[in-house]
C-alpha cells in the first residue's frame, strides 16, 4: 500500500519513539516535523533525515495527510483545530485535550471536514493487552464483575527534566497524565463506562526536580496529586482506580480482573509487553498471541488510522474512545470536588480486537479482524 505522509508537530521526549516507529509500518511515512522551538525540530530533521518547518509550513505541505500532535496538553487543542482546519487527519498523544468540551470540538470539525481523529494512547494494542482480551472474550474468567486499576508512583520530577506541566495547568496530575492509559485499557476490556465517584487529594504543595539543568528547582503544584475512585461499567463491572505521585512503593499489580469463574492479571498498561496471569485453581502465565508485544510499538495506534482511511473502516484507537477516557478523568475528578456520583455523557463502541496468533509481520497485524 502507498503510505500516508505524517508531519510531527512537537520534537519533546516523546517523539523520538514515534519518529523512530515511523519505518516499522508499511502504513505510514515521516515527511517533516515542527516545534515551535526551531532548534528541537532541526535537531530531530536532522536525526530523521526530514525537513524542519515551521507549524505554517508544515500544514500547507501537500505530502502530508495525518498531523502527529506531540506538543504539551495545553496546546493539544489549539494544534489540533489548525490541523483539521488545513485538512489533515489528526492523531494526538494523550490527553485528546483539556477537557471533554474542547475533546468535543476537535471531534466535531474533524466531522463536520470528513476527517479522521485518533489518540494514543495505543497500548492497549500491544500483545500483552490483546493477549488478556482474547482470554476474556472467550470466556476464560467468566462474566467480568469488578477488578482494580492501581498507577501510583512517588512523581515524575525524579526523570523528567521539566515536568511542570505534570503539577499545573490542562493536563495536569496523575490522573490526567496516566489514567487514559488504565482507563483505555479497561474499556477495550470491558466496554464503556457508565458512572464514577471518586475522591482526590494533595500531598504536597512544591515538588524538587531531580535532574537535567534545573537539578535542585522548586516547582508549584496545583492539583490533585492523588485520586482514587469507583469505575461502574455499562456492563455492570465495579472497577476501583488509584493514580497518584504520591506513593514511593506499592505492591499492587497495575490491572486486576475478577470474574464469576476466574481472575486475570494483566500488565503496566503504559506498555506493549508483559506476562499475563490467569488463575483458575492456580495462577499459571499465558503465552503472548501476536506480534506487537516484545517492545515499544508507540505509533501502532497511528498507523491502524492510517491504514483505516486507506480501507475505509473503523480505526481502533478512536477520537470517540479517546474522549470517552477523557469523560471519565474529568467525572472523576467533578466527583472528588462534589462528593456525588457522576454520569458519563459519553459512550464509544469497544474498539475492535487484533487477529491472534499472527506472524507475518506490522502490516498482517492489523488487518481487520473478520
Amino acid at each position: 500500500m502507498t503510505p500516508l505522509g505524517i508531519g510531527v508537530i512537537g520534537c519533546g521526549v516523546i517523539s523520538d519513539i514515534y519518529m523512530k516507529n515511523c519505518a516499522l509500518f508499511p502504513q505510514i511515512a515521516l515527511r517533516a516535523v515542527a516545534d515551535l522551538r526551531p532548534e528541537a525540530a532541526a535537531a530531530k530533521g536532522a536525526e530523521y533525515g526530514v525537513p524542519a518547518l515551521t507549524v505554517d509550513e508544515i500544514l500547507t505541505r501537500d505530502d502530508i495527510d495525518i498531523i502527529l500532535n506531540l506538543t504539551i496538553p495545553k496546546a493539544h487543542v489549539e494544534v489540533g483545530l489548525r490541523a483539521l482546519d488545513a485538512g489533515k487527519h489528526l492523531y494526538a498523544e494523550k490527553p485528546l485535550a483539556g477537557s471533554v468540551a474542547d475533546g468535543r470540538r476537535l471531534l466535531q470539525a474533524a466531522s463536520a471536514r470528513g476527517l479522521r481523529v485518533g489518540s494514543a494512547p495505543d497500548t492497549f494494542l500491544g500483545g500483552s493487552h490483546q493477549t488478556a482480551r482474547a482470554l476474556l472474550d472467550s470466556g476464560r474468567i467468566g462474566r467480568p464483575t469488578s477488578g482494580t486499576a492501581v498507577m501510583m508512583v512517588a512523581g515524575h520530577e525524579r526523570w523528567h527534566p521539566n515536568p511542570d506541566f505534570y503539577y499545573a495547568g490542562e493536563g495536569a496530575g496523575p490522573l490526567m497524565d496516566m489514567g487514559p492509559y488504565y482507563i483505555t485499557a479497561l474499556v477495550n476490556l470491558l466496554g464503556p463506562v457508565s458512572r464514577v465517584v471518586g475522591l482526590a487529594g494533595r500531598g504536597r504543595d512544591r515538588r524538587i526536580i531531580a535532574t537535567g539543568p534545573r537539578a535542585g528547582q522548586e516547582i508549584p503544584v496545583e492539583v490533585a496529586t492523588h485520586v482514587a475512585g469507583v469505575l461502574e461499567f455499562a456492563s455492570g463491572a465495579l472497577v476501583q482506580i488509584v493514580t497518584s505521585f504520591d506513593v514511593k512503593a506499592h505492591r499492587h499489580s497495575p490491572l486486576e480482573l475478577y470474574g464469576t469463574d476466574g481472575a486475570m492479571l494483566i500488565p503496566d498498561p503504559n506498555r506493549f509487553d508483559g506476562e499475563v496471569m490467569l488463575h483458575h485453581a492456580e495462577w499459571e502465565a499465558q503465552p503472548m498471541r501476536h506480534a506487537h508485544g516484545d517492545a515499544n510499538y508507540r505509533g501502532l495506534g497511528l498507523a491502524d488510522m492510517a491504514e483505516a482511511i486507506t480501507k475505509g473502516r473503523d480505526h481502533r484507537a478512536s477520537g470517540a474512545l479517546a474522549l470517552h477516557a477523557l469523560d471519565v478523568i474529568e467525572s472523576l475528578l467533578r466527583a472528588a470536588a462534589t462528593g456525588q456520583a457522576e454520569t458519563l455523557t459519553t459512550t464509544c463502541d469497544r474498539p475492535a480486537a487484533l487477529p491472534m496468533d499472527v506472524d507475518a509481520g506490522i502490516l498482517a497485524a492489523i488487518e481487520v479482524t473478520p
